[in-house]
């Protein structure tokens, strides 16, 4: 007689197609590491050395008739990109052989644009980072990255248990260099901003891994009924509206910087799109799954009886 269901939940089958996600990451990320071995990356001066001149038109100009500007002042490869609006120009230049000061440089850039323009420019910014600098921010960088995979690492181990440390550090190798590979791929400059978002990819994977965890840990112990993998299921079901909620509303924001937050926060904002995206995907189909293949049971997630525990309850 009891017809009323006041919660239908949803019971997808996530781990039921973790085979094939893995086929499909492992050649995603072989394409990925391809990449950055043929190709590298378009590192921004950040990391390569350089000058970076910020120039405001009095009336809206072409980024060619400025790079026709540059070239017949002899700054030859220099990327020229509007800054905002039409009006604002933002300049990049590689290392000069013999170029001693940053003031000299941007002092003949500035008077070869005034001269090319029938308005006022105005020289608004000048930025420099020497090679040795960008060499080292790269190293560093690097090495932020590798000190923060081995700190989850421990954390994970301690807090839940080995193979839920090798499923999150895992998962979180997949976010970063399917993040970066997409930057070597289609070339888009990398530069701090980008590298300050992948380890807030790395932050934010791990914080929706680590719920799906504790979720998976909370159902060994509460269902005395199911496989691991009906658990695990259960588990990720369960906190999909969640994840759907959270990645949804970030997204949203994200989409809304890229599109009108122009070319500073561009590359920042793309690498989190990115990042939130995948690693949205590699907590259930790499995290998870490769807790699974090591071997998950239900008897490493129960608490550990005390001893002397059974003595004490006697009467």
């Amino acid at each position: 007689m009891n017809k009323k269901r006041t919660i239908n939940e949803l019971n997808i089958d996530f781990i039921g197609k973790r085979y094939t996600a893995a086929i499909l990451s492992g050649v995603v990320l072989i394409i990925c590491l391809l990449s950055m071995l043929v190709r590298g990356f378009d590192f921004g001066l950040d990391f390569t050395g350089g000058t970076v001149i910020e120039v405001g038109y009095q009336n809206p100009t072409e980024l060619s008739a400025v790079s026709a500007a540059m070239e017949g002042a002899g700054f030859t490869g220099a990327t020229v990109q509007h800054f905002g609006s039409r009006t604002d120009v933002l300049i990049r230049l590689a290392p000069l052989a013999g170029e001693a000061a940053s003031a000299e440089l941007s002092e003949r850039v500035y008077r070869a644009l005034s001269q090319a323009s029938e308005g006022k420019v105005e020289l608004r910014r000048v930025e420099f980072v020497g090679p040795q600098v960008g060499e080292d921010l790269r190293e560093q960088g690097g090495l932020a990255v590798l000190f923060s995979l081995i700190g989850i690492l421990i954390y994970v181990a301690l807090r839940f248990e080995w193979r839920f440390a090798v499923g999150a550090v895992a998962a979180l190798i997949h976010d970063v260099i399917f993040t970066v590979g997409m930057f070597s791929i289609f070339q888009i400059p990398f530069d701090l901003t980008v590298l300050a978002a992948v380890l807030a990819v790395i932050g934010y994977s791990l914080n929706d891994t680590i719920v799906i965890f504790d979720r998976i840990r909370e159902n060994f112990r509460r269902m005395r009924k199911g496989t691991v993998i009906e658990i695990t299921n259960v588990s990720i079901n369960q906190t999909l509206s969640r994840t759907i909620v959270t990645s949804g509303t970030t997204l949203l924001v994200l989409f809304a910087l890229y599109l009108f937050g122009g070319e500073v926060i561009g590359g920042f904002s793309l690498a989190l799109i990115i990042g939130i995206l995948v690693g949205t995907y590699s907590t259930i189909y790499i995290a998870t799954a490769i807790v699974i293949w090591l071997g998950l049971n239900r008897g490493d997630l129960m608490p550990v009886k005390k001893e002397g525990a059974e003595l004490d309850s006697m009467p």
